[in-house]
């Protein structure tokens, strides 16, 4: 027999869920206490990063009903709450949005809602690389260095750049300095890299 499970969630300590759940009773769904999981948590947090939420979907089973009054509640961006619902469909679980008219989002109306929430997805995932390859443009024209920062200073560098001329070994400076055999080889490579440019 299908069960219903609601999911209602606040991003600060000073809100209540209190009328999510009010909703979720006025829509005429009757869920049992057990059943509802309420917790506090910044939308920011993916929704299966969020302990609350995960342990909810982990006692789910095929056939099961999940209620929740907005989309964001099933996730932090449109992206997120597609791979939510997808990953529940696949279980077996239907999932209602009431800001939705109380649609099943795993239904032919519902698909159609995600195929539209795809669509969004998709925009916002071009966007964040548009803008990601516009800073990074950006930052190289100002001359920015691009990349993690060096482990190592300039004047330790140096040193292993000596040191090395002299044979010392990877494994005895990556211990000496804390870091891994990569690192000291990655220096090595910097100044063979300029010597090669200059000469050029």
């Amino acid at each position: 027999m299908a069960r219903t499970f609601a999911y209602c969630r606040v991003s600060t300590v000073d809100q209540t869920t209190d009328n999510q759940a009010h909703e979720i009773e006025a829509a005429g769904f009757a869920v049992e206490p057990k059943r509802v999981v309420a917790e506090t948590v910044s939308g920011s947090v993916a929704a299966m990063e969020r302990k609350g939420f995960a342990s909810l979907v982990a006692r789910m089973e095929d056939g099961d009903v999940l209620i929740v009054t907005k989309l964001d509640r099933l996730g932090r961006n449109a992206m997120d709450v597609r791979a939510t619902v997808e990953r529940l469909a696949a279980e077996g679980v239907r999932v209602h949005c009431l800001a939705l008219g109380g649609v099943d989002l795993t239904s032919a109306a519902g698909k159609m809602t995600m195929g539209v929430l795809s669509a969004v997805a998709e925009f916002e995932r071009d966007l964040l690389i548009e803008r990601t390859q516009a800073g990074l443009s950006r930052a190289k024209a100002e001359g920015k260095a691009l990349g993690r920062p060096t482990a190592l200073s300039k004047a330790q560098q140096e040193t292993i750049r000596a040191r090395r001329a002299t044979g010392a070994s990877l494994g005895v400076l990556a211990k000496e300095y804390g870091v891994s055999r990569a690192a000291i080889q990655r220096v090595e490579k910097r100044v063979a890299g300029a010597l090669s440019s200059m000469i050029g």
